[in-house]
């Protein structure tokens, strides 16, 4: 599914936050947000979704105007946002059965996303039972089992601790390449943007525009982002970090979680 977004602003009353957005996102494409705290990347996910409206301008979705939510666009949060009273396997079969999935079926499909997500075996557990990463997991075949066209990503491991978070940026790229929805991930993490982007996106603090674009579809992507120095310290210095060593983007994550927090 394509995206674009038409000369697109976002006013709360008096508080501008996203002003004059002008970008259209291919299908199947992985465009990532990067910006600071505040500085309405949510809300353009939100607007996408159909749970906000613009003040100014429109997103059009495969030549539609976005007026609110369809199934088709699936947004994902940084809390998993499952319900503790159902176990993993019900809480990703309900992605199905409110769109009229007959139970046993929706319960089969999940079944298999959720070994997918190398999580079988859990599948009977509750959410309490089992760690924050497998959660998220969960989480992330329960945005999946719909096959949605285009996937909303709103910092979705940035509550989990570094190496949890690699693994699953490893099982979210595997989704994606097999499924190939159209995605607009914000993340603060600056190594996550780089592994996992086509595109980046900078924007500036509130009211936001974006500082600078980065294509990175036609490069070869790993763990290991020594080739992509440089970028990194490019994209950091527009957010107004001086990246002194390789840890540059773990310290911008933890300000602005901390800035998020405040």
């Amino acid at each position: 599914m394509n995206l674009t977004f038409k000369d697109m602003e976002k006013h709360f009353g008096d508080l501008r936050v996203v002003e004059r957005f002008d970008r259209e996102v291919a299908p199947g494409e992985l465009v990532a947000l990067v910006g600071p705290s505040g500085c309405g990347k949510s809300t353009i996910l939100h607007i996408a979704a159909g749970l906000e409206k613009p003040t100014h301008g429109q997103v059009i979705a495969d030549g539609q105007a976005i007026n609110g939510p369809d199934p088709r666009r699936m947004l994902m949060f940084q809390e998993n946002a499952l319900y503790p009273w159902l176990t993993l396997v019900q809480n990703v079969a309900m992605a199905l059965e409110l769109q009229k999935v007959p139970k046993p079926d929706a319960h089969r499909q999940a079944r298999a996303w959720l070994e997918k997500v190398q999580l079988k075996g859990f599948e009977d557990y509750f959410p309490h039972q089992v760690s924050g990463g497998m959660r998220q997991r969960a989480a992330l075949a329960r945005a999946f089992i719909s096959h949605p066209e285009v996937l909303l990503l709103d910092e979705p491991f940035g509550a989990l601790d570094a190496l949890t978070r690699l693994t699953l940026q490893d099982a979210l790229r595997d989704l994606i390449h097999e499924t190939k929805p159209t995605v607009l991930l914000v993340t603060h993490d600056v190594d996550e943007a780089l592994f996992l982007a086509d595109r980046i996106l900078v924007f500036s603090a509130r009211p936001s525009r974006v500082l600078k674009e980065f294509n990175l579809a036609s490069r070869e992507k790993s763990h290991d982002l020594s080739d992509f120095a440089d970028l990194r310290r490019e994209i950091l210095g527009l957010l107004g970090i001086r990246a002194q060593h390789s840890d540059a983007s773990q310290e911008i994550t933890e300000l602005f979680t901390e800035e998020a927090a405040a």
